[in-house]
């Protein structure tokens, strides 16, 4: 059986130490954010993707497999000095490049607002470091010493994790995922599904395949290492997403030309975003929403159905969904002339599927006649 984590770290390893060019896809960076960066980071970088042009300023990033720093680098500048970048890896080698570049970057872009921790993508409760100091002034010798260390870890997870929950507004990762093994990817999601706030979102560039890849290539040391053999197959990557409890997934980039073929199977870069909704309960706030086309309907992942041009009743939390990321240009919020408070909001029915009068949107004076309105807007153009 293939050691999927020792196969990983002993290429990845060598990687960051000799350049190897076929860990990575050609990726058109914007340069203007490479020039702080030092050329070994550059050299050293193993992407295929740049999920970076999807984080906005101020917001805290997480970079999951971060290896020598560059997705980080890029963020913080994209973030500026008001946001927050964090790089999470478990190879020493590239974590030291990184820490080594950081005080370059921070001093050509006037602030440093990168911290990288040594931790296991999989499992970012541990705080990988801290282990490592424990235990080198406390050698586990015996089996109290082993049960000390497993307290201390146990104290970690409870008290102080490496990533808490919700503190994320948006988790990068880079060609990393697939190199998890295939028995804790699950997890895997779900950890980054934990981390993010509410409204967070998940940006995640990776291999996938157009087939699902058979055992024998998967227990390949050199297929996996490279980005090959732990790829997701092309659906069941939004699956995980979706499994994970997510909402609003979707891939704006998937490579039309395959970066590898093997045995008859494709393997491209793909780019996935996807959203942590708000679980809170559905209330009535007599809102709407209309959607624009260009199908005749669609259905959410609440099972929401929207025809087109169809004013359709929603609770606050699907209109609030519905008129933000990343569904916003697709719908036409509908507002009630008088609101309904919070306090006055009752349970909403989302299983009736119902659409909303404009009677209900215009207040109790829907029977008025008004004249002479300006039918175009502040352009005058009737």
């Amino acid at each position: 059986m293939l050691n999927t984590e020792s196969a990983v770290r002993d290429r990845y390893t060598d990687a960051a130490q000799n350049q190897e060019p076929a860990l990575c896809c050609p990726v058109n960076y914007d340069r203007r954010y490479l020039e702080v960066i030092p050329q070994e980071v550059i050299d050293r970088d193993y992407g295929c993707g740049d999920p970076s042009k999807y984080v906005n300023a101020g917001e805290t990033v997480l970079d999951l497999g971060s290896g020598g720093g560059k997705i980080c680098f890029i963020a913080s500048q994209v973030v500026g000095n008001q946001g927050k970048v964090i790089g999470v890896d478990m190879n020493d080698t590239m974590l030291e490049l990184a820490r080594r570049s950081q005080r370059e970057v921070a001093q050509k872009i006037g602030y440093d607002n990168v911290t990288f921790h040594k931790g296991k993508i999989q499992d970012m409760v541990i705080d990988r470091d801290r282990v490592d100091a424990y235990l080198a002034e406390n050698p586990v010798q015996d089996e109290p010493g082993l049960q000390r260390l497993e307290a201390f870890m146990t104290n970690m997870r409870q008290q102080s994790p490496m990533i808490a929950d919700n503190s994320i507004d948006v988790v990068v990762s880079n060609c990393v995922l697939n190199l998890v093994d295939g028995n804790e990817k699950e997890q895997l999601f779900r950890e980054i599904f934990r981390v993010l706030k509410i409204g967070g979102r998940a940006v995640i560039s990776d291999i996938v395949s157009d087939e699902a890849v058979p055992l024998a290539m998967q227990q390949d040391a050199n297929l996996w290492s490279g980005c090959i053999s732990g790829a997701f197959q092309e659906r069941e990557f939004l699956r995980a997403f979706e499994r994970a409890g997510f909402m609003g997934i979707h891939m704006p980039v998937l490579q039309p030309e395959p970066w590898q073929t093997v045995q008859g199977i494709e393997f491209r870069s793909a780019t996935v975003i996807a959203y942590k909704p708000d679980p809170s309960g559905c209330f009535e706030h007599n809102e709407a929403v209309i959607y624009r086309g260009p199908y005749r309907q669609v259905t959410d992942d609440m099972g929401n159905v929207f025809e087109r041009g169809q004013r359709t009743a929603t609770c606050r939390k699907t209109f609030t969904m519905m008129t933000s990321e990343p569904y916003g240009d697709d719908f036409i919020a509908v507002s009630p002339l008088t609101p309904i408070s919070a306090d006055d909001a009752k349970q909403f029915d989302s299983s009736a599927n119902a659409l909303r009068s404009p009677r209900v949107t215009k207040g109790k004076n829907f029977d008025l006649t008004i004249m002479g309105q300006d039918c175009c807007g502040e352009e005058n153009c009737c």
